[in-house]
């Protein structure tokens, strides 16, 4: 059975999670097929992405199989392997997404819950229904988050958000959400708005688009010194290239860019 669609139109790829029946709980056939589809999209031409599940909800996080599963394995064996560079497969279902050069767009509706949440974390913004719940349900399960969301939780929230979260398992509105900086904004429709806004990102400069994603990452993580040089580095490479002569081309013949 299918766990991940994915599909291209107007240079943005959408990402489905196709197991709506189960509220797009994770078990290892999705664990693989979410990174899979992370691979693809990362090597294609889309210039945008939009992630999203069908159904009632987002991802409710594992499914009962994963958790009987952890009764059968060696959890060291299963764990601590990096098969993906400085992750497991369970950690590269969320971060692939931050590997993928272009933004990535989640939109969020119902349960979006443990892996669920850590995987929407992976997207660059996320775009929630009112009626989205978000958790860290691992504290649930006598579990901590695993799932990479230790890496991409603590620049969003404050300390004492991210700890709460975690201690407690407990599902919060979308709304504390967006005041807490997990959910970039609210809408009745989050696919359609992912979508609008995939595509106003898609009509960018395609190459100044991936240059200010590796900025933003570089910014994030590195020191002053490193910024700056990042700053210069990829303001260099675009300046006077093809992409930004047609966006001043566009801009003084006030039409809309057309880039090849």
């Amino acid at each position: 059975m299918a766990r991940v669609s994915v599909d291209y139109q107007d240079h943005i790829a959408r990402v489905t999670l196709t197991r709506g029946d189960k509220m797009n709980a994770l078990d290892d056939e999705m664990f693989q097929a979410i990174v899979t589809a992370g691979q693809e999209v990362a090597a294609s031409d889309a210039r945008a992405v939009v992630l999203s599940g069908e159904g009632k909800s987002f991802c409710a996080g594992l499914d009962l199989a994963s958790f009987a599963k952890m009764g059968q394995v060696d959890p060291e064996e299963w764990l601590m392997g990096r098969s993906h560079g400085d992750t497991n497969l369970l950690q590269e279902m969320s971060l692939v997404w931050r590997r993928v050069p272009v933004p990535v767009i989640a939109a969020l509706q119902g349960a979006v819950y443990g892996g669920g949440l850590q995987l929407a974390l992976g997207a660059d913004i996320r775009i929630a229904a009112p009626d989205a719940k978000l958790s860290l349900m691992e504290m649930k399960w006598g579990l901590v988050p695993d799932l990479g969301g230790m890496v991409t939780l603590p620049p969003l929230v404050r300390s004492d958000v991210l700890r709460l979260m975690t201690y407690t398992a407990e599902p919060i509105p979308a709304e504390q959400g967006e005041r807490w900086g997990l959910v970039t904004q609210l809408a009745d429709d989050p696919l359609a708005a992912a979508i609008e806004l995939a595509t106003t990102i898609a009509g960018k400069s395609p190459s100044a688009i991936r240059a200010a994603k590796r900025l933003i990452d570089v910014a994030e993580t590195e020191d002053r010194k490193a910024v700056l040089l990042q700053e210069s580095r990829e303001s260099a490479g675009l300046i006077g290239k093809p992409d930004q002569m047609e966006v001043i081309g566009a801009q003084m013949q006030g039409r809309a860019p057309n880039f090849k």
